[in-house]
């Protein structure tokens, strides 16, 4: 500002109000203005805030002059707008190119998968959905057919998918992976990462859960109760661990899931806890394990003694949990019995049933003899006991007096210390001395012999024939054999040999019994016993008598004859090389006959080839026909006679030829 009295061109006046002034003189000055010029020193009354008339000097600057003399209100008001208005014309038009490229992009991929999807590792984010289920269907059909790897925990299994009624549902699956977003956010991030989609399967419930009952065995790990165990005489705890079980309720859900995922399907499982702790383990061994291994153990049997070593004791003692967090001391009984019986199986007996001996035809009785057993339960009952107790001295040898037949033997006094006494049964025979000499005079009742067999049938027939012979049948009870003889398999004797099987020639184990069969029921036939059961061949076999003949077959066909008289009836057997004879021993009731009557309705046989069956061999067949026979029986105390008819048709056995031949 110039310090002249005058105004100058640059200087202009504003009213308070905002109006500029025109009208001061030049030189004119205000009071508080003049007075600071006439003394500086003084100071400055204020001005009045309400004074209407005050004016204030505003001075002209470059920047208000635009910079360069231009009057405020003209080029520099306007250059101004433009620099703040360039800015938003940029961002303006970002927005809108982004807004394009947005439009575009969604336009463009329309019709397509979402960006950054996968399916159980196959990426088909932004393909079409032709391309993408032609890529599922070719990465995966291969996965789909192979086996399922489950993991539950540490265990592991495989399913196979097919049995499971697992299969990959391509097109729900590309419609699980959704449209495109319209949300900008989720399409720039689609860009850069990976959104896994399940798979859509379709499955058959109730296979999928057949197939994983299937492998829960292999899957589930059964808890471990801590136990013991001894490191030579030294008994050792064995830590309890947790087992863990397949959840069933969401275990499906998983594998539908996942089962064509790279990795195994991870099973959810529920862990099972423990019972025993390692506290009550500790009181175990304390408490019994390491002083049932102080001593051996005697078991007092009849005029003989046991010793169980220590190093035996070991071997039969056994823990459970007792359900509190200890254990409960025991014994596996078998094992008892492996480190005792060799040492008392003197002092037990077999029984022996009552049999005849013959000579001739005439027949004496042979008497029982009464088994005497130890009873191993009731004897190992105490041993616990006693195994808690100090060492010491082994009791005295025990005899007992003698017993009277059928009496119970006289038991040995209370034992002491380490020792435990054998508890002794007696075990009668299946046929007593009384049942036989109930026979009375006996007699041959009733016999039959069949003849013709080859050597490995005759095997079987001969092992039959071992079973069978001493066997009695009670009054009022009835015999099988099929239950006296099986098993028949090789265990027991029999051996494979040749059978008839629909028509054909083949081979089994027991074949042969059959003859058996019809001898014996020949002989029950002639002797009056009741046909409870019996059932003929399918095919008529020339070698035994039409319509009087039986077969068997174990499980389902059986030769069952009943004695319904007051007395026992004595089975004996006579087996030579080639022939079976069976007789029956008893009191003679009836007088049999048999009137076999005239074969009716023949049936031609037909052919049968077996081509190159190694077993086949070429037979004659035989025609089919129907045959009655009737049972004549007269009582020999009344002479009451009684007929019973049995008609039986047999089916024609084909010709068999092999490769035509």
């Amino acid at each position: 500002m110039s310090s002249s009295g005058g105004r100058t061109p640059e200087e202009t006046t504003v009213d308070t109000d905002g109006a500029v002034r025109d009208d001061e003189p030049s030189g004119a000055l205000d009071e508080p203005t003049r007075a600071m010029a006439e003394d500086p020193a003084a100071p400055a009354e204020p001005a009045a805030t309400t004074d209407p008339e005050r004016t204030a000097w505003i001075p002209v600057t470059d920047e208000a002059s635009g910079g360069n003399g231009t009057p405020p209100g003209h080029g520099a008001h306007e250059s101004s707008d433009g620099g703040r208005r360039r800015p938003l014309l940029i961002g303006a038009a970002l927005v809108g190119l982004l807004a394009v490229l947005y439009v575009g992009d969604l336009l463009f991929s329309s019709t397509d998968v979402p960006r950054g999807v996968a399916v159980a590792g196959v990426e088909i984010g932004g393909m079409s959905k032709p391309e993408a289920e032609e890529a599922l269907r070719t990465q995966l059909a291969g996965r789909a057919a192979e086996p399922v790897a489950l993991q539950a925990g540490p265990s592991s299994a495989t399913l196979d998918p097919r049995a499971a009624g697992l299969e990959l549902d391509v097109e729900g699956t590309i419609a699980r992976a959704g449209e495109q977003p319209f949300n900008p956010w989720t399409r720039l991030t689609s860009l850069f990462g990976t959104r896994d989609v399940a798979p859509v399967s379709r499955v058959n419930g109730f296979a999928l859960g057949q197939a994983l009952d299937a492998v829960r065995p292999q899957l589930d790990r059964p808890v471990a109760e801590g136990t013991i165990r001894y490191e030579g005489l030294e008994p050792v705890a064995v830590p309890s661990v947790p087992g863990s079980v397949v959840d069933g309720a969401t275990a499906g859900q998983a594998v539908i899931d996942h089962w064509l995922d790279p990795a195994p399907v991870a099973l959810p499982v529920t862990e099972t806890p423990v019972t025993v702790t390692p506290e009550g383990i500790q009181r175990a061994i304390d408490g019994f394990a390491r002083p049932a291994v102080a001593g051996p153990l005697t078991v007092v049997g009849d005029a003989k003694n046991a010793t169980v070593t220590t190093r035996a004791i070991t071997s039969f003692v056994r823990f459970t949990p007792d359900g509190q967090g200890g254990l409960t001391p025991g014994i596996d009984q078998p094992a008892a019995i492996a480190a005792v019986e060799p040492q008392l199986s003197t002092t037990e007996a077999e029984p022996k049933d009552a049999t005849l001996a013959f000579t001739g035809t005439t027949a004496e009785v042979v008497p029982a003899v009464v088994g005497r057993e130890i009873d191993w339960p009731r004897t190992f009952s105490g041993v616990v006991e006693a195994l808690g107790r100090p060492d010491g001295e082994a009791p005295p040898v025990f005899t007992p007096p003698l017993t009277p037949p059928g009496a119970e033997p006289v038991a040995p006094p209370p034992p002491t210390g380490r020792a435990i006494n054998a508890v002794y049964t007696t075990t009668p025979p299946r046929v007593t001395t009384e049942s036989l000499q109930a026979l009375g005079p006996a007699e041959i009742i009733g016999e039959f012999t069949t003849r013709g067999f080859k050597p490995d049938s005759g095997q079987n027939i001969r092992r039959v024939a071992e079973i069978v012979n001493g066997q009695v049948i009670a009054p009022n009870s009835v015999f099988s054999l099929n239950e006296a003889s099986s098993p028949r398999n090789e265990a027991n004797g029999f051996v494979p040999a040749g059978i008839i099987d629909d028509g054909a020639p083949g081979r089994g184990v027991g074949g042969g019994v059959s003859q058996f069969a019809t001898t014996l029921y020949n002989a029950g036939y002639f002797a009056g016993l009741d046909d409870v059961a019996h059932q003929e061949h399918s095919y008529y076999i020339s070698r035994y008598p039409a319509g009087r003949e039986a077969t068997v077959f174990e499980g389902s066909i059986d030769l069952k004859l009943g004695n319904d008289g007051p007395t026992p009836v004595y089975i004996r057997t006579q087996w030579t090389p080639s022939s079976i004879t069976v007789q029956l021993y008893g009191i003679k009731r009836f007088d049999v006959t048999s009137e076999p009557g005239p074969r009716s309705n023949p049936i031609p046989p037909g052919t049968r080839d077996l081509g190159g069956n190694p077993e086949c061999t070429a037979s004659q067949g035989s025609e089919g026909f129907t045959i009655t026979d009737t049972r004549v029986l007269r009582d020999v105390r009344t002479g009451e006679v009684r007929r019973e008819p049995r008609t039986v048709r047999y089916e024609p056995q084909p010709t068999v030829t092999c490769n035509g031949q």
